[in-house]
C-alpha cells in the first residue's frame, strides 16, 4: 500500500499533506518534516529512552506522556522493554495527536522494524477499530486528539515523564510554545523527566521558563545536540 495508490481519509492525509519521499520516509508536506529516520528504532533509544533514563526510571505505575504520536514508534519501543522489565504490570501512556495516522500508513511506515512486529500487530488490531483507548498486554493507552494547546487543559493527571515529539519548531512552533511547555511542566511529577530532538533556543528557554532543568546533550545522527531535562524535586 503506498500513499500514491491508495489515499488516506481526507481529515487525515489532507492535513498533513503525506508522501513518501525518495528513501521511502513517511513524511508531511504540511511541516516539511519526516517522522523518524531511516534509523528510528535507533533514534527513539537514543533521544527519548535514553534521554528519559530508561529503562532504570521505570516503576510500577509508571506514566509516560507524548507530544506527536505519529506512526507509534516511540510507544511500541517503549513498551518493548517495559515487557523486559516488568512483565507482569501496565506501562501507562497517553499520546496528544491532532491527526492521528490511518492503520494501512503506520503499519507501512513500520514494517521494515521486525524487532517491534509483534507489538506493532497487536496494537494496530486496536487501533483500525477507531479506539482511542486501547488496552493490550501491559500497556494501557490513551490517545488524546485535537489541537494539544487546548485538549492539554482537560487532562488532569501527572505523568513520569514525557517524550516531546512534534514536529520541528521551524515548521511546527505552535507545538513548542511557552504556554503550553508550562502546561507540560504542570503535568508532570516531582522529580519527572523530558527529552526531545530539538535543542532550538527557544524551546530551551521555554522549557526553562516552565520550571524543568535543562541539559543539553549529543543528538541521535546528524544532530548535534538534543535537550533533556528533570522538573525539580
Amino acid at each position: 500500500m503506498g500513499l500514491s495508490k491508495e489515499k488516506a481519509a481526507p481529515q487525515y492525509s489532507d492535513y498533513l499533506e503525506l508522501y513518501w519521499n525518495n528513501d521511502r520516509q513517511l513524511r508531511s508536506a504540511r511541516f516539511q518534516d519526516i517522522f523518524f529516520s531511516s534509523n528510528g528504532i535507533e533514534e527513539t533509544r537514543h533521544v527519548f529512552i535514553k534521554g528519559n533514563d530508561l529503562p532504570d526510571n521505570f516503576k510500577e505505575n509508571f506514566h509516560i506522556g507524548e507530544l506527536g504520536f505519529g506512526t507509534g514508534l516511540n510507544l511500541f519501543v517503549a513498551l518493548q522493554l517495559w515487557r523486559e522489565r516488568y512483565p507482569d504490570s501496565i506501562l501507562q501512556y497517553t499520546s496528544f495527536e491532532i491527526a492521528p495516522l490511518p492503520g494501512k500508513i503506520m503499519t507501512e511506515a513500520l514494517e521494515e522494524f521486525d524487532a517491534i512486529g509483534d507489538i506493532c500487530r497487536e496494537f494496530l488490531s486496536e487501533w483500525e477499530k477507531g479506539k482511542t483507548k486501547i488496552e493490550i498486554p501491559n500497556l494501557a493507552f490513551e490517545l488524546i486528539v485535537g489541537d494539544v494547546r487546548k485538549t492539554i487543559h482537560a487532562f488532569n493527571k501527572k505523568v513520569d515523564c514525557w517524550f516531546l515529539d512534534g514536529f520541528s519548531p521551524n515548521t511546527n512552533p505552535e507545538m513548542w510554545e511557552e504556554d503550553l511547555l508550562q502546561q507540560v511542566a504542570e503535568r508532570t511529577k516531582a522529580g519527572g523527566t523530558f527529552a526531545t530532538f530539538s535543542s532550538a533556543s527557544s524551546v530551551r528557554e521555554n522549557l526553562i521558563r516552565g520550571g524543568f532543568e535543562i541539559f543539553r546533550v549529543p543528538g541521535f545522527g546528524k544532530k548535534k545536540h538534543m535537550l533533556k531535562g528533570m522538573l525539580p524535586t
